[in-house]
């Protein structure tokens, strides 16, 4: 295939997923004559339940240059300093999974392993007091991360939680702002090229024909670009995460927010709970396999607190990936690239980073058939480690239901096997290439769940290393004392507009 020019950019389907894309391009294309046109149709609606996200978010909003106080005002934001688990390694525990490390290294050996050691002759005081993010989540506290201070007891990092309905209203303002072209209808008919099966133009229900050079798929699900016209398969991975279906409501805020996503386990899967200014976001994401629609529809309710103010909406989803997420002219963003359960928040940060691998890999605006191969065996191996990662939650669980044992004891990717392995032998984690979790969320996890590594040397000198421990946990608690409330530090940023509750 030769390379081909890019001067038109389609992108099919609005949602968070579109807009996004469509205000990225247009800030990045903002200097070029390349012309942006998003179709859309009012009449189809997203899902736009993915309301919880990673730091990465950071860059994407840096990028746009969209100061954080707008941002948080135009989408009712809340921080957030990780994710919380309920009941997930048995009933009545609760761990939480930081954006943040573990204390600093002890005489140049990683902070983990000394605290692994030290455990191992007698000290009680737990891994979670060394991380300054997981106690201001604990007390309800936020404060902005101290990169400027010398100790790295104060850097961490935070996320947030948004109205994904808001944001990419939002988004659309900026995008059309800057030159992106929106037109409104269906897709009857999409022409492809017969000599190279690129796609040509879409043919619209109104009988207008809108050509391009390059084909952005934010369809969702339908994927009706990638694979319906292309045929580009669908990898199936629910052997190993065998959710398929979510339920979805919206409640009444009845106390201040916390400044973190909640996961608790139920008896087929695992509850959500994401709180933002003005409301609640919540569902039940569970193996049909295990539960029926109406027993999950009433565990769900049973849980939740404050008034519906939407019906618990159901959602069918195939947990996996696009084979290929960019095949000819055509990539594909959200959900027509792949779904994994948002178990780990990432289904916002795919969307980011497929936009990013879009723009990297166009190089000179160009279709190019090596560059492609790079972008998707790339897209390939973020979208496995991240599998591999939500896969470790369901392996180390220590719940009794029928769900749980059977996804304990099921067999999983032999990535994921000698990561475990490894840490369990020795303490170390070891990552590969386009890992989205680093090694302080793989600790996180192997603590949460109490797996514990052998083979560490104790150290020479207990009492030395209790000391300096005990100093570190002690500025950290002294940290979390002196911040702000979370729902003070928001009402900093929105100055007046916060949306009270009650």
């Amino acid at each position: 295939m030769a390379s081909r020019q890019v001067k038109k950019i389609l992108v099919v389907g609005g949602g968070t997923a579109g807009w996004m894309t469509a205000a990225y391009l247009a800030r990045w294309l903002e200097s070029t004559a390349i012309q942006v046109t998003l179709v859309e149709s009012e009449q189809i609606g997203t899902i736009g339940v993915g309301e919880a996200t990673v730091p990465g978010i950071h860059q994407f909003i840096r990028d746009l240059d969209i100061s954080e106080p707008e941002f948080i005002s135009a989408t009712n934001a809340t921080f957030k300093l990780g994710i919380e688990f309920a009941d997930w390694a048995g009933e009545g525990t609760h761990f939480f999974h930081p954006f943040a490390s573990y204390g600093v290294p002890i005489e140049d050996r990683p902070f983990h392993k000394t605290w692994w050691s030290a455990k191992s002759q007698g000290y009680t005081t737990g891994l979670d007091k060394f991380c300054l993010c997981t106690q201001l989540a604990r007390a309800g506290k936020f404060a902005q991360p101290g990169f400027d201070q010398d100790s790295r007891l104060a850097w961490y990092n935070y996320a947030y939680h948004f109205d994904a309905s808001l944001f990419a209203k939002f988004l659309r303002g900026y995008a059309v702002k800057r030159g992106v072209s929106r037109i409104e209808g269906k897709v009857k008919h999409i022409q492809l090229d017969a000599a190279s099966g690129f796609i040509q133009s879409l043919a619209m229900e109104s009988g207008q024909i809108i050509e391009g050079d390059l084909f952005v798929d934010c369809t969702g699900s339908t994927a009706l670009l990638i694979d319906k016209t292309l045929g580009v398969g669908y990898e199936d991975w629910s052997k190993w995460l065998l959710c398929d279906s979510a339920l979805a409501v919206q409640t009444s805020r009845v106390m201040a927010p916390d400044p973190f996503t909640r996961s608790s386990a139920r008896t087929a899967g695992w509850q959500w709970h994401i709180p933002l200014q003005h409301r609640v976001g919540n569902g039940y994401v569970y193996s049909s396999q295990f539960i029926s629609p109406e027993q999950a529809h009433r565990e769900l309710l049973e849980n939740l607190a404050g008034a519906l103010t939407t019906d618990p909406r159901l959602i069918r989803f195939t947990t996996g990936m696009r084979r290929d997420f960019w095949h000819k002219n055509c990539v594909a963003i959200g959900l027509s690239g792949g779904f994994l359960e948002p178990l780990e928040s990432t289904s916002i940060s795919l969307i980011q980073t497929g936009i990013a691998k879009l723009t990297s890999f166009l190089v000179d605006f160009e279709i190019n058939e090596q560059h492609i191969a790079q972008a998707n065996h790339l897209n390939r191996l973020e979208y496995e480690r991240i599998r591999d990662f939500i896969i470790l939650h369901y392996k180390l669980n220590r719940r009794s239901q029928p769900f749980w044992q059977h996804v304990r004891a099921m067999e999983v990717p032999a990535t994921l096997m000698e990561k475990i392995a490894l840490f369990r032998a020795s303490g170390d984690i070891k990552l590969g290439e386009q890992e989205s979790f680093k090694e302080d969320s793989w600790i996180s996890m192997f603590y949460g769940f109490g797996l514990e590594p052998r083979g560490l040397e104790p150290s020479i000198d207990p009492e030395k290393i209790r000391t300096i421990m005990n100093n570190m946990a002690g500025a950290i608690q002294k940290g979390a004392v002196y911040a702000n409330a979370h729902v003070e530090f928001l009402k900093t940023v929105v100055k007046g507009k916060f949306r009270e509750y009650g």
